[in-house]
């Protein structure tokens, strides 16, 4: 968004101080609050005309009361008065989560026509593709090669070269500073309809709505930035070593037994990096034999590390039960493929928050399913562990669930924490068997010093260990902001997908030549 064009949208949040981020999730402003004002909503392109519209924040959460639910709860009427509220029974609690898991918008929810025009401009951009190549064939042969077979030759290329290679300018663009509220975008432009692109030296102060700080600790001041600069100072930037050889320091077993202590769960065991935290540890406890009952919108990690394990795998439509409940007793009867003998074990995976549709898993009743047919629950929670629930400990958090019966947390350490890395949490016994067995404690170097103090300090603040209100205030700011935000999209006449409570809010354009318009006129 242009720094020209920031100036009439800025009356939107509290004078363009509290500003938005992490994946249409709003960071956290320095005043930590949105204003109730009269908003004039600009005009944008493709969006239907709003117009004088009188905008009221959503009231403070209860987030900020769950640790003394009998406190009165005290919110302003229309006149400005207090009105004194009864706090939530957890009866009324369970009824307004299982009513706003109803309003979950899917993606694939769409009219048939919509759904028709947004193939039929893909299928002509394809078809125009094609005419071009036949008329002109593009030159595949490798060169200073001779006779060797193209290496990048397929769909890929192809739809690079006509869909993506067009519109190319809307994606990757590089920025020079912190992905806080505001972040600087380095402009380019394209003298050769986008096959290359050159920073002309201009830089644009923006509003953040793309990255992962969730919760805004990806600064450069405060606690997480001198701890982590102290660190540095004393340990290095690296260890250069994997966490069998000469990789655990003092300062990783430290971040492990919190991480535990945080989610509930007798150990964790870390890994530096998220990916591979899925894709390494997966195959060390599937085998060839194995049952996986995986969510079909799951992540690309989970999908490669299942496939790495041999298991065999059965996907279910997206956060259905109804439909994994029936595949699961179906796999179950019938055994395995080929032998008919029963599986070595059975292990349902999904997501908290899904990453590019912002719905949120319904784990009380995937603990259901899982208990009666005695399965075990992998959870990602890589966008959902310090975004959501009361205290930040992710999905268990917000359904009020016994840690317990999630049998392998797995979450990173990329979003919320702002840092890098991953871990996955559970019995001691799982541990134990992942700290011998897994080929990311072998092969891979161990997170690096200044990233675990990094991790360690924001965690700190988040459970309120630090002697503040921070964490707490953080919190409550991005639940507010996700709810203000995901409001404000809908009456601008955008289709905002996902969970109401979900700081990931994704927005539906469909026709590709929305995206470009949309990006280039912000």
């Amino acid at each position: 968004m242009r720094s020209d064009a920031l100036q009439n949208r800025r009356n939107c949040v509290n004078g363009g101080t509290s500003l938005l981020t992490a994946k249409a999730a709003l960071n956290i402003s320095s005043n930590g609050h949105l204003p109730h004002k009269t908003v004039n909503t600009p005009v944008l392109p493709v969006l239907k005309h709003v117009t004088t519209t009188t905008i009221q924040p959503p009231l403070k959460s209860s987030l900020l009361h769950n640790n003394n639910l009998q406190n009165l709860k005290h919110a302003p009427d229309s006149n400005g008065s207090a009105i004194v509220q009864a706090p939530e029974t957890a009866t009324q609690k369970t009824a307004a989560i299982k009513e706003k898991a109803a309003d979950q918008v899917n993606p694939e929810d769409i009219p048939l026509s919509i759904a028709f025009f947004t193939f039929l401009s893909y299928g002509v951009l394809l078809l125009v593709g094609y005419i071009k190549e036949f008329f002109n064939s593009p030159d595949t042969n490798e060169k200073n090669r001779e006779d060797y077979v193209p290496l990048f030759v397929g769909f890929e290329t192809f739809y690079f070269r006509y869909v993506y290679r067009p519109i190319q300018d809307s994606f990757c663009s590089p920025i020079c500073s912190v992905p806080g509220e505001m972040v600087t975008v380095m402009e380019r432009k394209s003298d050769d309809y986008n096959w290359t692109m050159r920073l002309t030296g201009k830089k644009v102060p923006s509003i953040n709505v793309g990255s992962y700080n969730y919760l805004g600790f990806a600064q450069t001041s405060g606690p997480c930035h001198d701890a982590a600069e102290e660190t540095t100072k004393r340990n290095g930037v690296s260890i250069a070593s994997c966490r069998t050889e000469l990789g655990t320091m003092n300062i990783h077993k430290e971040l492990e037994t919190m991480t535990a202590e945080f989610l509930g769960t007798e150990d964790a065991i870390t890994f530096g990096m998220g990916f591979a935290t899925n894709s390494l540890n997966l195959p060390s406890l599937l085998t060839p034999g194995c049952l996986v009952l995986s969510d079909e919108y799951n992540h690309a990690s989970i999908i490669l590390g299942l496939r790495l394990s041999g298991a065999t795998i059965k996907v279910f439509k997206h956060n259905d039960c109804a439909d994994l409940e029936r595949r699961l007793r179906r796999a179950i009867i019938d055994g395995h493929p080929r032998t008919r003998r029963p599986w070595k074990k059975v292990l349902i995976v999904v997501e908290g928050i899904y990453s590019m549709e912002g719905t949120i898993c319904n784990l009380p009743r995937l603990i259901q399913i899982k208990k009666k047919y005695k399965a075990y629950l992998y959870m990602d929670e890589a966008h959902s562990v310090g975004a959501l629930g009361s205290r930040g400990r992710g999905v268990a958090d917000y359904y009020n669930c016994d840690p317990k019966d999630i049998d392998i947390f797995m979450g990173t350490y990329t979003k919320s924490f702002a840092a890098a890395g991953g871990y996955i949490a559970g019995s001691k016994e799982l541990i134990d068997h992942l700290r011998i067995h897994s080929d990311a404690q072998h092969y891979a170097p161990a997170i690096a010093p200044p990233v675990v103090q990094q991790i360690i300090t924001a965690m700190t603040i988040i459970m309120g260990k630090d002697g503040t209100n921070d964490g707490i205030r953080r919190l409550g700011q991005i639940h507010r902001n996700t709810v203000y935000f995901r409001r404000r999209l809908q009456q601008l006449g955008f289709n905002a997908c996902g969970h109401p409570d979900s700081p990931v809010i994704p927005i539906m354009t469909y026709l590709v030549t929305k995206i470009s318009v949309i990006q280039r006129s912000l």
